[in-house]
């Protein structure tokens, strides 16, 4: 499953992440989403740097050779593959594959790695998460994004990721955190607290997406217990957070955008009038009240990454 870079942070909601193909009846077209996820996923690229400058310090120190010792990362649901290349960054010592199930968007992982002179230490696997994965060998650094929301058994997921762990190495698991904020409570158009109301219908579309997975398992949402049960030690959890205040610049602001345009396609028969209304003054970019217009709009999100490491 491909993150969203999307990665997406917090839950992630239809429209939001490539994954959410899986399940429905029309074909996906990569070559329009693609674009829309790679741009997504570099809104989100403070997020992916914190958290990877934290998992470099979870390696051993200076002395021991520090994040050096890295010699090889897997970004299991890379998607197009933002965070990919910033792992190569993080650790230049590694060689970093990229695994996903959708070829075109590994294609798209190849070019940006090629773009920044990453070329020679980033390659592709296509896979499956988690039956395609015997063939990728073992890793110092296992890192997932939102991706293992949507494999049925979360838990043997993650076991099967901790399984090609090398020893002392750690398993990232980028999962939960806050759903993004784009507008204040009250905008002035409209009933107050519609984003409030979208992340409801945004969560019950989780819980039947989920539902529906093959072998879903009915399971409490705790990572850092999935990892312990998959025999990985001293686990941590850390949130990052991000904050792109008002006002936002055009790729943040056409992130934003989609987001709302696409829950409306995914649920709007589940709104009423007045907010349809509203969402539509919002998608429209010659209506002053309109979210390419507006100077209060925001960016605000938190992204939880759960690790732990192998004996």
């Amino acid at each position: 499953m491909s993150n969203h870079e999307h990665a997406e942070h917090g839950r992630t909601h239809p429209g939001h992440g490539h994954r959410h193909a899986h399940g429905h009846d029309a074909p996906m077209d990569w070559e329009v989403l693609g674009p829309y996820l790679e741009s997504g996923a570099e809104v989100h690229t403070p997020v992916y740097e914190q958290a990877t400058g934290w998992l470099r310090e979870l390696f051993p120190g200076a002395g021991a050779g520090g994040p050096g010792t890295v010699r090889r990362v897997l970004d299991v649901g890379s998607g197009p593959g933002v965070a990919t290349c910033v792992l190569a960054r993080a650790f230049p010592a590694a060689e970093v594959v990229a695994v996903d199930p959708t070829a075109a968007l590994l294609e798209r992982a190849r070019a940006r790695a090629d773009r920044l002179g990453l070329g020679g230490r980033v390659h592709t696997h296509v896979a499956e998460v988690p039956d395609g994965l015997d063939a990728l060998g073992g890793a110092d650094l296992i890192w997932s994004s939102n991706a293992l929301h949507h494999v049925g058994d979360q838990r043997g997921a993650v076991a099967a990721l901790a399984g090609h762990l090398r020893p002392g190495g750690l398993l990232a698991i980028a999962e939960g955190g806050l759903a993004p904020r784009f507008l204040p409570r009250d905008i002035g158009i409209g009933r107050p607290g519609l984003q409030s109301r979208l992340d409801a219908l945004g969560e019950e579309w989780f819980t039947q997406m989920r539902a529906a997975l093959p072998g879903a398992e009915d399971a409490i949402e705790d990572w850092p217990a999935f990892l312990a049960d998959a025999g990985l030690r001293t686990p941590v959890t850390r949130s990052f957070l991000l904050d792109l205040p008002a006002p936002l610049s055009g790729a943040a602001r056409d992130y934003a955008l989609s987001r709302l345009t696409r829950a409306m396609e995914a649920y709007g028969d589940q709104l009423d009038e007045e907010d349809l209304t509203t969402l539509a003054r919002l998608g429209d970019p010659h209506d002053a009240a309109g979210l390419a217009r507006r100077p209060d709009a925001f960016l605000l999100a938190a992204q939880t990454v759960h690790t732990a490491r192998a004996q």
